[in-house]
């Protein structure tokens, strides 16, 4: 998942979602519902006709996020999802893979300047004079 999300114009939010599984041989109607339910994951079902441009920037990274993860892989990799988007947004999303980490047990690898988002994660690594250290996330606050 990018920080900014590369969703494809000329498709609505739903064909962008099954974009993966359609690449991967699956037929259309078993991709649509698979993009359904992802949509609905992230709370979009009801804008699943809409293309990028008639989307908000945090409807349009929730899809991105609905895409990531329409594989159902294990792990996502996330630079700077929250780039972006306002505070509010930004905040929305963070709680949007929080429950999506705990609901489907995936394992997130998250890139971030946002200190509110790292200080909400399970563990932080930090580069910092060019090495790589761990700290704990309460530390960022102070």
């Amino acid at each position: 998942m990018w920080q900014f999300h590369y969703l494809l114009p000329e498709f609505t939010a739903l064909e962008n979602v099954a974009m993966p599984l359609l690449v991967r041989g699956l037929a259309k109607q078993q991709a649509q519902a698979e993009a359904s339910h992802w949509l609905h994951e992230v709370g979009l079902d009801q804008r699943a006709d809409h293309r990028s441009g008639e989307l908000s920037g945090g409807e349009q990274q929730r899809v991105a996020l609905a895409r990531a993860l329409i594989t159902r892989p294990k792990l996502l990799l996330a630079d700077e999802p929250t780039g972006d988007l306002d505070s509010h947004t930004a905040d929305s999303v963070f709680e949007l893979i929080a429950r999506l980490h705990r609901d489907y047990q995936l394992t997130s690898l998250i890139a971030t300047h946002n200190i509110a988002f790292a200080g909400r994660c399970h563990r932080v690594l930090r580069l910092h004079q060019g090495k790589m250290e761990e700290v704990s996330p309460e530390s960022l606050f102070t």
